[in-house]
């Protein structure tokens, strides 16, 4: 390849070359200037064209979704939730860096090199695995990989009764930390639900949670599925945690506006802590649901219980941010919310929902507007905020077009159920949301 070859390719592929000097060449008179291509494409999941992260300071993993070698569609489901546990469990160790589950979910089904995930992710080393549930048993192969230099540190396969499987998690858990960082202080256990039924339908419910697909109709769903499993099941805490955040929504997006499910929301939160207080998620649900009680030290101490527990949880800093954002700290908002992107490169829509409205409290529509529409969160009730972004801007025809698609997909909205239900410290946030939300035709 010439230098002209070289730099037009340049131009357009993110590509390095090896300069290897002039080359004699069969039929050419001249010697001729040789570059190769060290080809290293970037991640195909949505960090095109951005640097590599840093690795961060402690040990760093990702951990891979788990394949489902059943040959069951239906086993797919079990396979996500074991690989989410063990994310979870992961992430409860202060000393390591732990990638969030949807970024890791990003790569599901793809052919990627290990060293290209680790490089867009931003860490060293990644578990992957597979699992077979059949007749009562369960076969899982796991290896951890040192991506940086290319070594498998660790595998090892287990082959177990089903009823086994929490166990399983928890040693490749302690496998992976030590091999990691060593022998840490044991951590409190989690509680564990005693029935594989009950923990095979809320896998399916959180699924429908965390994936927000055909929102308000998942919520719903969620809400069926989520009452089997604790019935099923009755001191299963993550099942009441997750249907707790069920119940808070149907009252918080006007999907089912009742003092009801208000009240329910609450009462289910703290049933859920009550059965684990050493659960990071349930504490900041809590702590999140308390704060629409008013109830500011309660809900700081929840919080702050969260983050003791699990370091590395990105939703947590993500559902503080809010908070931050209507006490009126707007710049701790953003940079919160930052932090969780780190963790989490490859986020949920609401992330960017949660980051537009910070940037709106901030007064900072223009930034707004560009994170409100973008793909993964243009389409959900975030539209209420660009609609009064839109319209702070001056921007009137496109802030009621905004405002009418919003309307379309949640009739019950009304500006002062929203306004009153805010957990605002700063009600003179609130004030510039209401304004907004006027200014754009939604109704009071």
């Amino acid at each position: 390849m010439s230098a002209g070859i070289r730099d037009q390719v340049k131009r357009k592929l993110a590509l390095d070359f090896d300069d290897l000097g002039p080359k004699s060449l069969k039929n050419i008179a001249e010697p001729v200037h040789v570059y190769r291509v060290l080809y290293e494409p970037a991640a195909t999941t949505g960090r095109e064209g951005q640097a590599a992260l840093p690795l961060p300071a402690k040990p760093s993993i990702a951990v891979l979704p788990f394949t489902n070698l059943s040959g069951e569609a239906e086993q797919n489901v079990f396979t996500d939730g074991l690989t989410e546990d063990l994310i979870t469990d992961l992430s409860r160790n202060p000393g390591l860096f732990v990638i969030a589950r949807h970024s890791t979910f990003a790569y599901k089904g793809k052919s990627v090199d290990v060293r290209l995930i680790a490089r867009d992710l931003g860490v060293r080393y990644l578990l992957e695995g597979s699992a077979r549930r059949a007749a009562g048993r369960v076969r899982i192969n796991v290896q951890l990989i040192d991506a940086v230099g290319g070594d498998h540190l660790w595998a090892e396969r287990f082959d177990r009764n089903l009823e086994d499987i929490f166990g399983v998690q928890d040693e490749v858990t302690n496998k992976i930390v030590e091999a990691l960082v060593g022998r840490l202080a044991s951590l409190p256990a989690r509680n564990r639900p005693k029935s594989l039924e009950a923990y095979d339908i809320c896998v399916r419910g959180r699924s429908l949670i965390t994936a927000f697909t055909s929102f308000p109709d998942a919520i719903r769903e969620a809400r069926i599925l989520l009452n089997q499993a604790v019935s099923i099941d009755p001191e299963y805490a993550e099942a009441f945690r997750w249907l707790a955040f069920v119940y808070w929504q149907l009252w918080a997006h006007s999907i089912d506006v009742t003092e009801e499910n208000r009240s329910r929301a609450v009462e289910l939160a703290r049933k859920a802590v009550a059965l684990d207080e050493n659960d990071a998620a349930g504490r900041w649900i809590l702590g999140y649901l308390l704060a629409y009680e008013k109830r500011w030290p309660e809900s700081d101490e929840e919080f702050a219980a969260a983050f003791t527990l699990e370091p590395n949880h990105a939703d947590a800093l993500v559902m503080w941010s809010e908070l931050a954002a209507y006490a009126g700290r707007a710049s701790e908002a953003i940079e919160l919310t930052q932090r969780a992107l780190r963790l989490n490169p490859h986020p949920a829509g609401w992330y960017y929902w949660e980051l537009g409205l910070a940037h709106y409290a901030a007064g900072q529509y223009e930034e707004a507007v560009k994170i409100l529409r973008m793909e993964a969160t243009y389409r959900s009730a975030s539209r209420r905020i660009l609609a009064a972004s839109l319209a702070q801007l001056g921007r009137g025809d496109e802030a009621m077009r905004e405002a009418a698609l919003f309307m379309a997909s949640t009739p019950n909205f009304r500006i002062s159920h929203w306004a009153v239900a805010q957990p605002a410290r700063d009600m003179e946030i609130v004030q510039r949301f209401v304004e907004g939300y006027r200014m754009a035709g939604l109704p009071d």
